[in-house]
């Protein structure tokens, strides 16, 4: 070979590893979203797999579909199934993301010692009753007391003769653990309880069902349902965002999404677009505290 062929054999070759070069950041700008001029539709793609806590489902599915409208490529797949549920899937790699209304269990941690706590909003336990209920305010004390079978009949705690029917949550429930620790203080429920699979089947049972009494997310009170008042050292302290962010009402906790290691690439993005301004008002739409 000449030197001049070795020459034009040396451009062509440094061309063609600059163009790969250019080709390889056009891409890591439309996957990761690291380029800030790229089209917001481009910058995330990949399939993300979200389940777990009920509780948590709203924020999910409503972020989620506000997200995959903004970056095309994204396909995030949002689903229920209880906080346990989320807690195993992500620590045994069935699911990206697993979201929970409680803290990791002793067990759990030792199981999964890599999955990571992302503090995604504050939530309100609301004690909701059948609408013809005339009961408006309940001591924790008396909530403890229908939940444990002290009192079955509601002229017992201030209404009227009819036999209270109590609706809760199943064990994989990560609302019914911290229920059961911060009003129940750990006592046994009722075996005559109505243990419902998700928010949405209590509020559904404690409507249609009279003299009915259950507990839901925030998020899950409506106008077929009625909320009680907690009374707090004689005040009667509504379940509302406002009282839950002042720290007034006293069944409230922080409600969370699980990654296995530091979230990355997809799972990071959306977690992230969860926490921006943007997201936490999604989740104070959907009747949480915020926590930005």
């Amino acid at each position: 070979m000449t030197g001049q062929s070795s020459v034009r054999h040396g451009r062509a070759l440094l061309a063609l590893l600059a163009a790969l070069v250019i080709a390889a950041t056009l891409f890591t700008g439309c996957t990761a979203g690291t380029d800030g001029n790229a089209d917001p539709a481009d910058q995330f793609s990949g399939t993300l797999s979200v389940t777990g806590s009920t509780t948590v489902l709203p924020i999910a599915q409503l972020t989620a579909e506000t997200f995959m409208a903004e970056n095309a490529g994204a396909d995030i797949r949002v689903s229920g199934g209880g906080s346990s549920v989320g807690v195993q899937a992500v620590g045994e790699g069935t699911a990206d993301i697993g979201m929970a209304s409680r803290d990791l269990k002793d067990a759990e941690k030792e199981k999964y010692p890599k999955l990571v706590r992302h503090t995604v909003a504050i939530d309100g336990i609301a004690i909701i009753v059948n609408p013809g209920n005339t009961v408006e305010s309940l001591t924790m004390d008396q909530i403890r007391g229908i939940y444990n079978g002290t009192y079955t009949n509601w002229n017992q705690v201030g209404g009227s003769d009819q036999q209270i029917v109590v609706v809760g949550r199943d064990s994989a429930s990560g609302t019914r653990e911290y229920f059961q620790e911060a009003v129940m203080q750990k006592e046994d429920f009722v075996n005559t309880q109505l243990e419902k699979n998700s928010n949405g089947a209590v509020a559904q049972t404690t409507a249609q069902t009279p003299g009915a009494v259950g507990y839901v997310g925030l998020g899950y009170l409506d106008n077929t349902v009625k909320g009680l008042s907690v009374d707090v050292n004689g005040d009667a302290v509504l379940p509302t965002i406002e009282n839950v962010k002042a720290g007034t009402y006293p069944i409230a906790r922080e409600v969370f999404m699980f990654t296995k290691g530091e979230a990355a690439g997809l799972a990071k993005a959306y977690i992230d677009f969860i926490l921006s301004p943007d997201g936490q008002a999604i989740v104070e739409e959907e009747g949480f505290v915020r926590v930005d």
